[in-house]
């Protein structure tokens, strides 16, 4: 099987519940007539994080909007929590790239917004913003315009605004890539707080090795999902896993090395593998 690929070190999972909040069943999408998902199955259970990573144009992104509902699949089916997805809803928050705030409202009002729609009171509104912007580092900045913050604080302005609407699954899309290594880093932590804190469910797409490793309960290593191949790698790393001193273990050195070569060599494509491991 294709787990046995994996380091000795690797292979033991870390516990977590059972139930998955997220199935895909032989899920497809074509686009202009080119599949660029065929047949992907997998499962995602509750308070998981799991990192999608693969090079531009291998299938990442389009996961993350048949998920969100932005497409909807093809063929197969996707649910959450048992349900279908057919659409968008309150169920999943996404963070974009992008800052996506409105740059005319203040912190607490980018917060807060999806509250407000809901139709929410003002005293609510303001309680839930001051326990997201300390939760995420914003504190004493709920009066700020976008203009007026770094770009790492307008993002954590759009991961509070997420964790405000309490999704059951928050979809993360390269959320960091405009922001400086050491901006990027601190935001990588803030995030693995954030899960510990909330027990959030999160799937995180990125390009880089070394953001998956440090913030993934499993990777999923793609290697072409217009064939339905990825590889579904656990990550094992001490408790608490927000600490810096995590990206000098030796088993995060020993998990990036294997997939980089995996990545950057000429073996065959990994056939995929299920949450259990079994060969598909």
């Amino acid at each position: 099987m294709a787990r046995d690929l994996l380091n000795p070190i690797l292979q033991t999972e870390r516990p977590k519940s059972q139930t998955p909040i997220l199935k895909f069943e032989d899920v497809g999408f074509a686009y202009d007539g080119r599949d660029i998902l065929k047949d992907v199955s997998f499962s995602v259970r509750r308070g998981e994080l799991i990192a999608l990573l693969g090079p531009s144009g291998c299938g990442k992104t389009t996961i993350l909007n048949v998920v969100a509902g932005f497409i909807n699949a093809s063929h197969g089916c996707a649910f959450i929590d048992g349900k279908l997805i057919d659409r968008p809803g309150p169920d999943r928050g996404v963070v974009f790239q992008s800052y996506a705030l409105f740059d005319w409202m203040t912190v607490r009002d980018n917060i807060t917004f999806s509250l407000r729609c809901a139709g929410k009171s003002r005293k609510e509104r303001r309680e839930v913003a001051e326990r997201m912007t300390n939760l995420v580092g914003l504190g004493g900045f709920e009066d700020r315009y976008p203009y007026q913050l770094s770009g790492g604080m307008r993002q954590r302005c759009g991961l509070a605004r997420v964790l405000a609407a309490n999704p059951k699954v928050m979809l993360m899309d390269e959320p960091f890539a405009a922001v400086d290594v050491q901006t990027r880093e601190t935001l990588q932590e803030e995030i693995l707080n954030v899960k510990e804190k909330m027990g959030s469910t999160i799937l995180f797409v990125t390009h880089s090795i070394d953001e998956a490793v440090f913030l993934a309960d499993r990777i999923f290593v793609i290697t072409n999902l217009a064939q339905g191949q990825y590889l579904d790698i656990p990550v094992n790393l001490p408790s608490p896993r927000s600490s810096p001193s995590n990206r000098l273990h030796p088993d995060f050195l020993a998990l990036r090395e294997d997939i980089y070569l995996r990545m950057r060599t000429d073996k065959p494509a990994v056939t995929a593998v299920s949450n259990e491991g079994a060969a598909k």
